[in-house]
């Protein structure tokens, strides 16, 4: 396999794992900080507006409208992460790698949608981490470890 081939291997990752957290943070996340917005324009309580939406911890339910600006961060944090790693940014590629083990140590909590954070933001990690590593072995046949 020659560089280029390789590179853009790479590069097909990177932008699997970018695009996936652009749905999740545009859509799961920025989605309900958005329809926060609007059920405060609307006037509805917290009580009635969450009364559709359940969560395994009860605080969650309680404190909605929070839960519902906290969204929005986590949201923006993803989206920019994903622009950075579309970028070839370092940081990008970081920030990208935090969100997603954030997220899949934070989504038990956030049951049931944290299933389906789970596995964009598991999927994602892997694919960064693949593209990232590649198949690089840990030990090298001198068995030497491979310092990265």
């Amino acid at each position: 396999m020659n560089v280029k081939t390789a590179k853009s291997s790479v590069d097909k990752k990177f932008r699997a794992a970018a695009i996936l957290q652009i749905i999740q943070g545009g859509l799961m996340e920025g989605g309900p900080f958005i329809a926060m917005f609007v059920l405060l324009a609307l006037g509805l309580d917290q009580e009635s507006a969450g009364e559709r939406f359940t969560f395994i911890v009860p605080y969650f339910h309680e404190n909605l409208y929070l839960m519902m600006a906290i969204s929005g961060v986590f949201g923006a944090l993803r989206v920019v992460g994903a622009i950075g790693l579309l970028r070839n940014r370092m940081w990008g590629l970081t920030l990208t790698v935090i969100n997603c083990t954030v997220t899949l140590a934070l989504m038990i909590f956030m049951l049931p949608a944290g299933i389906a954070d789970g596995l964009l933001s598991g999927t994602a990690l892997v694919l960064v981490l693949v593209g990232w590593f590649g198949s690089a072995p840990i030990v090298r046949e001198d068995g030497i470890r491979q310092a990265r």
